[in-house]
């Protein structure tokens, strides 16, 4: 990045509280929908009346990476109280 470049965040933080909130790049959207369709997708090949504790680990092992994807490519959390 050359300098005076602003970085574009694909996930904005929160305006409340710690985290990120919806994403801000096209990017961030596409990670979005295939996280959502990750979950789907484990909810019908992984049934979790049928395997709960295996079903809770994916989703776990999912949202894990999701939140490594918006803590590289997100604005850096902390705590924000509003503007």
């Amino acid at each position: 990045m050359k300098t005076g470049e602003s970085k574009k965040y694909w996930f904005p933080a929160k305006r409340h509280g710690w985290g990120w909130g919806l994403p801000s790049a096209w990017q961030g959207w596409i990670v979005l929908l295939v996280y959502v369709a990750m979950i789907a997708l484990l909810a019908w090949h992984v049934p979790p009346r049928i395997h709960p504790f295996l079903f809770a680990g994916l989703v776990v092992l999912a949202s894990a990476l999701l939140g490594w994807v918006c803590w590289a490519k997100g604005e850096p959390p902390s705590w924000r109280w509003g503007k």
